[in-house]
């Protein structure tokens, strides 16, 4: 199979690094141009650079802009005034005991996470509409079934998304566009390795620490570790082309067998 983005425009929200920076690399090697997001410019140009390293011949443009706010949405369209392909994949998370979470800290989570896919979500899905064709993807998480007890702010965050994508594919019935969530499972990035050390002893050498943080916070897990930023990417890939045209209003699972479920 074949996944020819030639000729489309992506933007991947949050994608300097990790799963974000994964999906860019993705689309770029697939044909698509894509816009690079952060907030910091310095990091922007350089997560663009890093990209063009690994894909030579990709079209790059530095998005540097807040998208949790009204105001970096706005600097956002103006550098991609229109898009093909929107991957919202922004987001924050940590560990925090449920009692302990203040009114301001829900607030944050929901802008951030829910609030600044939904505002891009507005801004750029007529505009696929008209044309026929687009894909608006959220990368969701496997939190959003499964809420851990160590941070239900962000699980609720990730429920969210799964609503949202299923209401914005009704919304873009018979268009030419489709929208899902990924749910993505656990995955080995820079922020997760500094979320299990702050779960398991700081002592242990990484492999061994991963090891520990899945089977005493994640048993469930089917692949027995921690997923590759690229192996979500795939999927986003696949979900951006052609031959996904079919697959509208679901939450597609990448998630290592961890939701114990047959469907979300």
């Amino acid at each position: 199979m074949e996944l020819n983005l030639e000729g489309r425009t992506a933007l991947v929200t949050g994608s300097t690094q990790g799963i974000g920076a994964a999906i860019a690399l993705g689309l770029a090697r697939a044909g698509a141009g894509v816009g690079i997001n952060g907030r910091d410019p310095g990091r922007v140009e350089e997560a663009v650079a890093q990209a063009r390293k690994e894909a030579p011949r990709a079209d790059l443009v530095a998005v540097a802009a807040d998208l949790g706010t009204e105001e970096g949405a706005a600097r956002a369209q103006e550098v991609l005034p229109e898009v093909d392909i929107l991957v919202n994949n922004l987001g924050i998370f940590g560990a925090k005991p449920a009692l302990e979470i203040s009114d301001d800290e829900w607030r944050r989570y929901f802008e951030i996470n829910v609030l600044a896919a939904v505002r891009l979500t507005r801004m750029y899905l007529p505009g696929m509409m008209d044309r026929g064709f687009g894909r608006v993807q959220y990368i969701a998480s496997d939190s959003a079934v499964v809420i851990p007890a160590e941070m239900i702010h962000y699980g609720m965050s990730k429920t969210a998304l799964l609503a949202v994508s299923r209401g914005f594919a009704k919304e873009a019935a018979g268009t030419g566009v489709t929208v899902n969530s990924v749910i993505a499972g656990p995955t080995h990035t820079g922020g997760v390795e500094d979320f299990v050390y702050e779960l398991v002893d700081r002592d242990l050498p990484w492999e061994e620490a991963q090891r520990t943080f899945m089977r005493e916070y994640r048993p469930q897990s089917l692949l027995q570790r921690l997923i590759e930023p690229e192996e979500i990417a795939n999927l986003v890939v696949y979900l951006s082309s052609e031959q996904a045209s079919a697959t509208t209003g679901g939450a597609v699972r990448v998630d290592g067998g961890y939701v114990d479920s047959i469907l979300p």
